[in-house]
C-alpha cells in the first residue's frame, strides 16, 4: 500500500480544500477516500504494473505513434466477444487507441445511443457482460491497444435506479436530481439557461406524473441531469469510474461535462463548480490508477477550451476532442477557402504546451456548424448564409454539389441545421458511384485523403470513424426502422460490411485505395516532427485554398501543404526563404504535400 499511500499524500490536502469548499461535508469526503482506497485495493497486479509504466512515461498518448478508432460494438461486430476476435484487423492498421461508443446499460430502444445510461456498473446485455469486457481489455492490452469508454457525467436515463427510486417518492433519491414542486425555480432557470436544441420542446424541464415534480432534462425527456450540488451524487459516480478503470478502461470520455454544474442567473455551462469537480476526478485518478486518463467532450470556442486543461500544476483533462477544426475542415472543403479554418488554427495552436487534441472527421454525431461568426465577419463571410449554404451543399441540394447527406434538428424559424452522413459520402463516393463517374471517383477519394491528412497533421493524433477506412457509405435504410427513422444520425450510425473490407486487398478497389493512403499517412507520423513536444503553426500564403502547416521539433522541420480545391493551385508562402523553399509551390487537386 506504499504507492497508495505516497499518491494520495501528493494529492490530499488539494483534493481535501476542494472538495470541502464545495461541500462542506467531511462525511462525504471520508466516503470518498473509503471508496478510492477500496477501488486501489482492488485493482489487479497487471493493472498496477501499467499504472507503474504510464507515470514513467506520462507522455505515452501523446506520441506521434498514436492512432485511434471509434465505432459501436454492436455495428462492427454483433458483441464484445465477437468483437475480441476481431483485433488481428485493428492491428493490421496499428490501431493503439479504441472508442468504444456507450455500452453499458441502456434502455431499448430508444436511448440516445447509449447516453442514457441505466447502470454505471454493467455491461449492457444485449453487448455481453463485465466479465466479457474485462476480457476484450486484456487482449487489447496485449495488442498494445488503450480502450476509451465514455463516462456521461451530467446524466443517467429516467430508468436508473436513482431515478426510479425517486419517482417513487424516496426523498434521499429525488436529491440526486434538479427536481421542482412547480414552476418558479425552473421559470428561473430559463430565463438565462439556452437549450441544447434550440426550438424543441419541452425546453429544460420535463414534468413527471409520477413524482409530481419538474425534473431538469437539459438533452432529451428521458435523460434526468444528476444534481452535483449533492456530494452523494459525486462520489456514487466516482465510484463507477472507478469500477470502469478496474475493468480495464484506460481513458474515459467524460461526457457533456461542461453542463454538469447549474447555477441561477447563469447559462450553466462552464461553471467555475465544473472545473473543481474535473480537477477532483484527475487527482483521485492519479491516486488511485494513474495509467487512466481523461478525455472531455467539450464543444466550445477554442477560447473556452483552455480551462478544460487546467494548468500544468495543476491539470485537468489529458486531452479534448478538436471538434472545432473538424467542423472547419468540412467548411474549407466546401467552400475551398481554408481561412476560417487556418484562423482555428491559430487559436488552437496558441494554446499551452500540455493541451492535446483527438483529431477527426466523422464520429457517432452529426457536424454542427459552429463556426466563429466574428472571423467570419471579419473576412466579409455571412454567418447565416454561410452556414446555409453548408449545410445545403453536403445534403447534395446545392447546385454543383458532390456530397450526399441529410439534415439534422433543422429549424426552419432560425435557419439553423446540422449535417449527418459518412465521411465517403460526403466527399463524394456515393455520388461517384450513382453515376458511374471515375473522374468523380478519383476527386473523392482525393478529398477523403486530403481531409485525413490535415487531421492529422494537427497538434494531437488522428482519430478514424469504423468504416470511413474502407469508405463505407451511408445507411438509408434507416427510414425504413420505426426505431431509428426519427433520428438522421443513424444514417452514418451503419453496420460494418466486413465484405467491402476484404477488398482492401484487392489493389484498385475503392476500399485499397483509400487503406493505402491512410496506411502512408501513419508512415509519416514517425516523422521526428510528430514528438511530443513538436511545435505546430500554421504558415501564411497567397493563395486561401491552400492551408500551410509547419511542425518543428529539435532542429528538425516538416511543412505540410494541403490544397482544398479540385483545380490546380500555386501558393507562394510569407518568407519562404525561413523554410528553405521555392517562392511558388503548385499542388495538383486536393494534395497533400510534405515538404
Amino acid at each position: 500500500m506504499e504507492e497508495w499511500e505516497n499518491r494520495l499524500n501528493r494529492h490530499r490536502d488539494e483534493l481535501e480544500w476542494l472538495f470541502m469548499e464545495l461541500y462542506n461535508d467531511r462525511a462525504a469526503l471520508n466516503t470518498l477516500e473509503a471508496e478510492m482506497a477500496a477501488a486501489f485495493a482492488a485493482r489487479s497486479a497487471e493493472l498496477k504494473a501499467l499504472d507503474a509504466a504510464r507515470e514513467a512515461d506520462p507522455d505515452w498518448y501523446r506520441r506521434g505513434s498514436m492512432q485511434g478508432m471509434t465505432m459501436y460494438t454492436n455495428l462492427f461486430a454483433g458483441n464484445l466477444k465477437k468483437l475480441a476476435q476481431k483485433l488481428p484487423y485493428l492491428q493490421e492498421q496499428n490501431i493503439t487507441y479504441l472508442h468504444l461508443m456507450p455500452l453499458l446499460q441502456m434502455p431499448h430502444p430508444h436511448n440516445d445511443g447509449g447516453y442514457a445510461v441505466e447502470d454505471f456498473d454493467t455491461v449492457d446485455p444485449a453487448l455481453g457482460t463485465n466479465r466479457d469486457l474485462a476480457d476484450l481489455t486484456g487482449k487489447l492490452r496485449a495488442a498494445g491497444i488503450s480502450l476509451c469508454l465514455d463516462f456521461v457525467m451530467n446524466h443517467t436515463a429516467d430508468t436508473h435506479r436513482w431515478a426510479m427510486r425517486a419517482k417513487a417518492g424516496d426523498p434521499v433519491y429525488q436529491a440526486y436530481y434538479c427536481c421542482y414542486p412547480d414552476r418558479t425555480i425552473p421559470d428561473q432557470f430559463e430565463q438565462t439557461m439556452p437549450q441544447v436544441f434550440p426550438g424543441t420542446a419541452p425546453g429544460n424541464f420535463t414534468w413527471n406524473q409520477e413524482m409530481q415534480r419538474w425534473v431538469l432534462t437539459t438533452f432529451h425527456p428521458y435523460q434526468w441531469d444528476l444534481n452535483y450540488r449533492n456530494p452523494a451524487v459525486l462520489v456514487a459516480m466516482v465510484k463507477s469510474m472507478l469500477h470502469l478503470a478496474n475493468l480495464g478502461v484506460e481513458v474515459l470520455r467524460i461526457d457533456a461535462v461542461p453542463y454538469i454544474w447549474k447555477t441561477l442567473g447563469t447559462t450553466c455551462r462552464n461553471l467555475p463548480q465544473v472545473h473543481t469537480i474535473v480537477r477532483m476526478v484527475r487527482m483521485i485518478l492519479e491516486c488511485v490508477c494513474p495509467a487512466v486518463i481523461l478525455k472531455g467532450e467539450v464543444v466550445m470556442a477554442p477560447r473556452e477550451l483552455a480551462a478544460y486543461y487546467g494548468t500544468p500544476e495543476k491539470p485537468e483533462c489529458h486531452m479534448l476532442y478538436n471538434v472545432s477544426v473538424m467542423v472547419n475542415l468540412w467548411s474549407a472543403l466546401a467552400a475551398r477557402d481554408t481561412r476560417l479554418l487556418k484562423a482555428q488554427l491559430d487559436e488552437l495552436d496558441a494554446l499551452p504546451e500540455h493541451c492535446w487534441f483527438v483529431n477527426y472527421l466523422r464520429c457517432h454525431d452529426d457536424i454542427g456548424w459552429g463556426l466563429d461568426e466574428d472571423e467570419e465577419r471579419r473576412l466579409g463571410i455571412d454567418p447565416q448564409r454561410h452556414k446555409e449554404y453548408l449545410y445545403r451543399f453536403y445534403d447534395g441540394e446545392f447546385p454543383g454539389s458532390w456530397a450526399r447527406g441529410e439534415l439534422y434538428n433543422y429549424d426552419p424559424i432560425t435557419g439553423d441545421a446540422r449535417t449527418c452522413g459518412t465521411a465517403a459520402s460526403l466527399c463524394g463516393v456515393e455520388a461517384a458511384l450513382e453515376q458511374k463517374d471515375a473522374a468523380a471517383m478519383d476527386l473523392a477519394i482525393k478529398r477523403i485523403l486530403l481531409l485525413h491528412s490535415a487531421a492529422s497533421f494537427c497538434k494531437g493524433f488522428l482519430m478514424l470513424n469504423s468504416g470511413d477506412e474502407i469508405g463505407q457509405l451511408n445507411g438509408w435504410d434507416y427510414h425504413d426502422d420505426p426505431d431509428r427513422a426519427d433520428d438522421s444520425r443513424n444514417l452514418h450510425r451503419t453496420a460494418f460490411n466486413w465484405h467491402k473490407a476484404a477488398l482492401r486487398r484487392r489493389p484498385g478497389t475503392l476500399q485499397n485505395r483509400i487503406w493505402q493512403g491512410l496506411t502512408e499517412l501513419r508512415k509519416l507520423r514517425a516523422h521526428a516532427c510528430f514528438a511530443p513536444d513538436a511545435a505546430v503553426t500554421t504558415w501564411g500564403g497567397d493563395n486561401p485554398a491552400v492551408l500551410a502547416m509547419v511542425r518543428r521539433c529539435g532542429g528538425q522541420r516538416l511543412v505540410g501543404l494541403f490544397n482544398f480545391s479540385e483545380q490546380p493551385q500555386t501558393v507562394r508562402l510569407d518568407s519562404p526563404e525561413t523554410l528553405g523553399l521555392e517562392a511558388a509551390v503548385t499542388l495538383a487537386p486536393y494534395e497533400a504535400k510534405m515538404i
